[in-house]
């Protein structure tokens, strides 16, 4: 059993339970989420091996981390996002009386141990139900992960027979451009972690980037960016668009009325703009 302290770059405060709640994609393998006990249970790739990992709450101020090797906790560091300063993006809302609440540690979105897992699973929820999001991802991890437990490696997807995307996957139109990813990451032609928010690429040219990758869209890029660290854009589509408009008690809203109410809040406006919709997912 191992602790690491709940604090941001910066200094703020970090809610452990906010973070895991942070958004659904959070909860597909080889992630699970106890909301009961609000800890996080994945099993990591770790030199090829994988590991078994629990991420609850410890000791005040502090996550307990039950792992068999300290080598996990720069990863377990990693998906929390603690090595992120969100100081500025408090100072942005403290004014707001419909997210100051944010300002006591929520805003972090877990992200995945790799951009490329993000990536894959943000393309798996595009033109689907959530139960056929959950379908392909646990697809891949069962058949292709490291003792069927892991997200699998770039090179696994890419090895795969076609068929298994058709038949058992049943990825659809996405199977090709899932192993067209997966193939350019394994050749190293495609380089998705360089695009993560501590680079210095700008914010436009990672959407770019993205925007060129086969079954990635608008939607799609909004959302691998939140994951990345880069909030400037809003994710606008079936589910924040009526959600908008029900907590804003209005029939329907216009994309620009909603880019509007948020545009105060710069580079951290999709950030904004996600917590206000989600407020009611942590009790």
């Amino acid at each position: 059993m191992l602790e690491i302290e709940l604090v941001g770059a910066g200094g703020e405060p970090v809610d452990l339970k906010r973070t895991l709640a942070s958004h659904g994609v959070a909860d597909l393998l080889p992630n699970r989420v106890d909301q009961e006990a609000w800890a996080l249970e994945t099993t990591l790739d770790i030199g090829g091996r994988a590991y078994p990992v629990r991420v609850g709450e410890g000791s005040p101020g502090h996550a307990r981390v039950d792992a068999r090797v300290k080598r996990v906790l720069p990863v377990v560091r990693h998906m929390l996002r603690l090595d992120e300063d969100l100081s500025r993006f408090y100072a942005l809302i403290a004014e707001d009386p419909e997210l100051s609440w944010v300002a006591q540690g929520a805003g972090r979105m877990l992200r995945s141990p790799t951009v490329f897992e993000d990536v894959i699973k943000t393309v798996c929820t595009t033109n689907c139900a959530w139960s056929g999001t959950v379908r392909m991802v646990t697809a891949l991890v069962e058949h292709l992960g490291i003792d069927g437990r892991t997200f699998p490696s770039p090179a696994a997807m890419a090895d795969a027979p076609g068929d298994f995307y058709t038949d058992v996957a049943r990825a659809g139109y996405r199977g090709p451009y899932l192993q067209a990813i997966a193939w350019s990451v394994a050749d190293g032609t495609l380089d998705l972690e360089a695009l993560d928010g501590r680079s210095d690429l700008a914010d436009e040219e990672v959407a770019e980037r993205l925007l060129a990758l086969p079954g990635v869209g608008p939607y799609a890029a909004a959302h691998i960016m939140m994951l990345l660290g880069r909030y400037g854009r809003l994710i606008l589509d079936s589910w924040t668009r009526p959600t908008y408009a029900r907590l804003a008690r209005r029939k329907t809203v216009k994309d620009s009325t909603i880019e509007r109410r948020f545009r105060r809040y710069k580079d951290f406006a999709g950030l904004a703009f996600w917590l206000y919709l989600t407020r009611d997912w942590v009790p």
